[in-house]
């Protein structure tokens, strides 16, 4: 589980792909000795675990599901990738609740500055964007950002001048593509609701929880 909140900039240094897997390797400067093997790391907003790490680097294992369904599979060596450790408990929660399971990809269609803020526009698959809240939260490359509008399959926020010198955002053009995962309880009441509307049992309510003893 993660926040949103980028900690570093990481460089891709290597991606070596196989028949059934690929081995990326990522410089960085997060701490050495506070990472572990099998520990989560954040790429981009793509979960990965981590198999090896050295003096300024580590690598991880990709599959080929996660190469084709998010933008890791078109980085090139030397591409800056967002960078996040996995959430403590003891954590302050910053950004929004982030699981790092990619719900798909988006393009910009518009980037432009307004004031001190940087507005970019994004296109998506329709379906996606009705997993969004206007003032809702969403993740774009791993970075916890605020929904400003939805208009069909398009979607709009504000970038503050921190969070764009902060992360990859700083780099990207129109045309770009970005990975999305949108709001974790938000997607958990959008299939609470369709599995009432189509007869389902509606799974936790306020009688089972009294009938169990929870209220």
């Amino acid at each position: 589980m993660f926040t949103g909140l980028i900690e570093d900039l990481g460089t891709l240094r290597d991606r070596r792909t196989g028949v059934d897997q690929a081995v990326i390797t990522v410089g960085t400067s997060l701490p050495m000795a506070e990472l572990t093997l099998g520990e989560s790391i954040a790429i981009n907003g793509v979960c990965l675990t981590v198999t090896r790490f050295a003096d300024g680097e580590f690598s991880a294992d990709v599959s080929p599901e996660t190469l084709e369904c998010t933008t890791l599979g078109r980085l090139a060596a030397g591409a800056r990738v967002n960078l996040e450790r996995s959430l403590r408990l003891s954590d302050r929660l910053g950004g929004h609740l982030v699981t790092g399971h990619v719900d798909g990809l988006a393009r910009i269609i518009q980037r432009r500055q307004e004031g001190n803020a940087w507005r970019f526009s994004f296109q998506s698959d329709a379906a996606l964007c009705a997993q969004l809240v206007d003032k809702g939260s969403v993740a774009v490359d791993g970075i916890s950002l605020t929904v400003n509008q939805i208009k069909g399959d398009s979607f709009t926020l504000a970038v503050i001048p921190h969070t764009l010198a902060m992360t990859t955002l700083q780099e990207r053009k129109i045309g770009d593509e970005v990975n999305i995962e949108t709001d974790l309880i938000g997607k958990y009441v959008a299939r609470f609701l369709q599995n009432e509307g189509r007869g389902k049992p509606p799974g936790v309510t306020m009688e089972t929880l009294a009938k169990h003893g929870f209220m």
